[in-house]
């Protein structure tokens, strides 16, 4: 996870360095999560590998290093985590570490039905009525069509 400027401050200088000890010597490249994250992991152990497609989500995994505490300043081994994306973000949004294990959330959408007769909508956006309570925002005019005015 990028560190945000505000806090860039509370690292220490050699942070990169420590960042890939953790992610690449005690890790080798793979997601250190067991569970801090809130999600189950089958197997007990976070699948993801860096640079390789992260089961779950279907995105190339960057490996990152979580502050388990959430205090940039406490770089202790025992304190940080090698985790991918997915285990980083839940684990910064799960308070606590005891909190019950969940499963991924399931998709948004089922993938359509191929056999539904229903027409294909098409992708022609002036096709499409506007949406009620928000007016299609006027055409630009080019700064030759303003001077015919």
């Amino acid at each position: 996870m990028p560190i945000r400027p505000e806090n860039l401050h509370r690292y220490p200088r050699d942070w990169n360095e420590i960042s890939a000890r953790i992610r690449f010597e005690r890790a080798g490249g793979r997601c250190e999560c067991t569970g801090h994250c809130g999600l189950a992991h089958p197997g007990g152990r976070c699948p993801a590998v860096h640079e390789q497609v992260h089961p779950d989500t279907g995105s190339v995994v960057g490996l990152t290093t979580a502050h388990l505490n959430h205090t940039p300043e406490d770089v202790r081994d025992e304190n940080l985590l090698a985790a991918c994306q997915l285990c980083h973000t839940c684990a910064s949004t799960t308070a606590t570490t005891e909190s019950p294990a969940r499963s991924p959330s399931p998709p948004a959408r089922p993938p359509p039905d191929k056999s539904a007769s229903s027409p294909t909508p098409t992708s022609n956006a002036s096709s499409r009525p506007p949406r009620p309570g928000r007016p299609r925002p006027a055409r630009q005019l080019s700064f030759t069509e303003q001077e015919a005015f």
